[in-house]
């Protein structure tokens, strides 16, 4: 049986956010000893080294004027941004809340894609983007007490990572997916490398900080590879909500190696925000919206 372009997608997308859930585990704990800045630079020298090999194995390198392309600088642009406030706010936050306060991205995606690619959104959905954003005020907790510039940061995250994933799908189908996630590597390990004083400086690492580092380089490339190839494969109104599955892998890497319980505002913001991105999955579904698969770009084999 032929398997579609959306249940495709919706596998590299579960692919990237266990990827994506191992890699911030390791960069967690790497910042009880390193700072932000090194922890960037360090694995994004690792990452950028094995995605260029990769990139030379199957013949994916492009002339590097190519990343002049608008969106395909805007999407890298996007996603240094989305790296750098997020590491700052993980080394600040729990796993499981940094990881909760990301379950909004699919309702910021949508939202994107209502004005950006013009996909329609009823008020129904509307609503549910409005509950979701109730729902991280529930994680963050606004106010003296509760809200902090960690919280704010893994919140800019979101935008940025929406931004990211709009520009995705306006990439040209010559441009190979794995030419992408090297351009993108490359970015974050520049950014590091050109602010790594502001960030904390640089110091000599340790053999098992270089190899939590090397681990987490390789679950960001399997993040990085399973991202691209799932919003260029499917339609985003469909494999949006299964970032929800990064979730299961936060609650549980939290709990068994930092020890973290998540509190009652945690968990009801998550709900709620879940719940409303559910929602809107099944609104998009029952109504047929959304761009049709085959009208969007592939990524070239």
């Amino acid at each position: 049986m032929a398997v579609s372009d959306n249940i495709k997608g919706a596998i590299y997308m579960s692919i990237a956010m266990a990827g994506f859930g191992f890699n911030d585990m390791l960069v967690k704990t790497a910042t009880k000893t390193l700072e932000t800045g090194e922890i960037i630079l360090i694995r994004g020298t690792i990452s950028t080294f094995l995605i260029f090999l990769l990139a030379l194995h199957t013949g994916a390198l492009r002339p590097l004027k190519t990343v002049l392309h608008p969106m395909l600088a805007f999407r890298v642009l996007a996603e240094v941004t989305a790296t750098f406030t997020y590491i700052y706010a993980l080394g600040q936050l729990p796993l499981a809340n940094a990881g909760a306060i990301l379950q909004f991205l699919p309702l910021a995606v949508t939202l994107g894609a209502a004005i950006f690619l013009r996909e329609p959104v009823g008020w129904r959905r509307w609503g549910a983007i409005i509950a979701g954003f109730f729902g991280v005020l529930l994680i963050i907790k606004p106010g003296p007490d509760g809200f902090s510039l960690a919280s704010f940061l893994a919140l800019a995250c979101v935008f940025a990572a929406a931004a990211r994933d709009i520009a995705t799908k306006r990439l040209p189908e010559g441009i190979p997916t794995v030419f992408v996630t090297l351009m993108t590597s490359l970015a974050v390990m520049v950014g590091a490398g050109i602010f790594i004083q502001p960030l904390g400086g640089l110091h000599a690492p340790s053999a098992m900080e270089v190899t939590i580092l090397s681990l987490s380089a390789v679950c960001l490339m399997v993040g990085y590879l399973g991202l691209i190839t799932s919003m260029r494969t499917g339609e985003i109104s469909f494999i949006a909500p299964f970032r929800y599955t990064y979730m299961i892998w936060a609650l549980a890497l939290s709990f068994t190696v930092f020890g973290d319980l998540p509190d009652i505002f945690m968990l009801a913001g998550c709900a709620i925000v879940v719940a409303s991105g559910i929602y809107t999955f099944y609104r998009e579904n029952r109504r047929g919206t959304g761009l049709p698969a085959q009208s969007l770009p592939r990524a070239p084999h």
